[in-house]
């Protein structure tokens, strides 16, 4: 199969946190009409999986699983993309809706609906996961006589939800810090939840992760678009890499551990040319280790790929080179992310996907989308030049993880002391991703290039535009003091508060659930 296709499935979700946000779709059935078929558990964690990628039970819209917002704008991935894009000198947007320029300018509030949106996608799919957990104990097999191939697929869809559940919770320590925590030991109707602050999360995760592994299918041998080891290795990276900011904790070491597990277990490879990760036939990288899947046809949402494609297309653009019907004119970059590429070696490098015609390198208007470079990285076109399925949706899945960013989570694992990793291994991954990428050997760099300034760069370099940004600069301590235009409402951008390395809780949330506390500067 190309895709997993997400069937769908109309579910009861007990909402554990308490909000006043409306949660649907609810429906009049119960577990034991639900699971009569047993296919059912199959839909049921292939709805777990789709709330990344679409939001609701019609597509693209019509049937929302939350209420009190654009459907578009509640997109999961959409909102997350926005949160670590648009508060970074990454990602400018032309478009007026209310709040959104907060996002730029870093003068968000808790009653922001951007942030209001992400925060609940992220308790909405713990929620799922949790849903699921519940409904498939042991004891809840044996009383439905579930066959024993059905049971073995269970395992392995427990195991996927336990991660999808970890995926979430990682984004949200990363994101709000403190936050609700519960999980499908949290009996419905009890009271709302307590919060956890980072690190009892944080180490949550740690167990969790290391509790799953060997339950997880072996790295790249899931269907595609399904979580195995490698998805698990990275998630862990990921955090050991952050381990200091949430925690306290160094896990370097750890994070070399969990990267050489990706690298080593040979199922995966750098594509040979860096821009076919992200065409409609990426589905095909080697080089993907979990994505975000989606289809002109069967996958479509207003938020996701539609989104990251048609956004950053207008001015000059034809939107026919980008096999789309038409562009949104919103999205760009800033001049601060575009000198990131006049690097230590002068040379070329292809990675840079500005389009420049009729663009300007200065942004005067923000509000102008030809202020800023464009940067259609993400195209509804294949390695061959064939267009998607659809223009308006594309077949673009989202890389949320790729063997690239594992090179360079070994650098700076080794880079900052961890044990059991290779400075010199490290230097030949970092040039591995530049040989690929420049246009004659220029672009190699020797050691002495190699220092962390060095790698924060070339994660830029590397990964923009793919939703790792705003942690980033928190991890080297440069979100809030580093300069770019239209940072704090001025063109040439000032340094903003320390607080807003957290995003705030939303007032809704504090208004429904008396358990949490603000974070401080809101």
């Amino acid at each position: 199969m190309k895709k997993i296709i997400f069937p769908i499935i109309t579910l009861l979700i007990s909402m554990a946190a308490c909000t006043d946000l409306d949660i649907e779709p609810k429906s009049s059935a119960t577990s034991a009409v639900v699971f009569n078929d047993e296919s059912s558990y199959t839909a049921f964690i292939a709805k777990v999986y789709a709330g990344l990628a679409v939001t609701g039970q019609l597509g693209p819209a019509g049937d929302a699983d939350i209420k009190g917002i654009d459907e578009g704008f509640s997109n999961y991935l959409r909102q997350y993309w926005q949160i670590q894009e648009l508060t970074t000198e990454e990602a400018v947007i032309t478009w007026g809706d209310e709040g959104l320029d907060d996002l730029n300018a870093h003068t968000w509030t808790s009653a922001n609906q951007f942030i209001t949106a992400t925060y609940y996608r992220i308790f909405f799919q713990v929620s799922m996961a949790n849903e699921f957990l519940r409904e498939t104990t042991e004891n809840k097999l044996d009383e439905r006589g579930v066959s024993d191939e059905t049971r073995a697929l269970i395992q392995e869809y427990r195991a996927e939800a336990r991660f999808l559940r970890a995926l979430s919770y990682w984004h949200g320590i990363d994101l709000f810090g403190s936050i609700p925590f519960y999980t499908e030991e949290t009996e419905i109707g009890s009271d709302a939840p307590q919060q956890a602050d980072r690190a009892t999360v944080f180490n949550f995760l740690d167990e969790e992760l290391q509790a799953i592994e060997e339950d997880m299918v072996a790295a790249g041998q899931n269907e595609y678009g399904r979580a195995d080891r490698g998805a698990l290795w990275m998630l862990q990276a990921k955090l050991y890499l952050n381990a200091e900011v949430y925690s306290g904790q160094q896990k370097y070491t750890e994070a070399i551990t969990a990267t050489n597990k990706i690298i080593s277990s040979g199922a995966y490879a750098l594509e040979e040319s860096y821009g076919s990760n992200f065409l409609a036939d990426n589905h095909n990288s080697g080089e993907i280790i979990f994505s975000i899947p989606f289809d002109g046809e069967r996958t479509i949402t207003w938020g996701g790929m539609t989104y990251l494609v048609h956004a950053p297309v207008g001015g000059d653009m034809d939107p026919a080179t980008y096999g789309i019907d038409g562009g949104w004119a919103g999205l760009r970059t800033t001049k601060t992310f575009v000198n990131l590429f006049s690097d230590v070696t002068g040379s070329l490098d292809t990675r840079a996907m500005f389009y420049t015609e009729g663009q300007s390198l200065e942004i005067d208007d923000q509000f102008s989308f030809t202020d800023g470079y464009a940067i259609p990285k993400f195209k509804n076109v294949d390695a061959e030049g064939l267009v998607g399925s659809d223009l308006t949706h594309p077949d673009t899945d989202y890389p949320m993880f790729r063997l690239a960013d594992a090179y360079l989570m070994y650098a700076e694992a080794v880079l900052r002391g961890g044990a059991g990793g290779d400075q010199s291994q490290a230097l030949s991954y970092i040039n591995e991703l530049r040989d690929r990428s420049y246009t004659t050997a220029a672009g190699t760099v020797s050691a002495d290039n190699l220092t962390l300034d060095f790698i924060l760069d070339e994660r830029a370099r590397e990964l923009y535009w793919e939703g790792h940004r705003r942690t980033d600069l928190i991890r080297f301590g440069e979100y809030t003091s580093m300069v770019w235009p239209w940072k704090k409402e001025t063109k040439e951008g000032q340094a903003s508060e320390e607080f807003r390395e957290l995003l705030p809780i939303p007032s809704s949330e504090l208004l429904a659930n008396p358990n949490l506390e603000q974070n401080e500067g809101y």
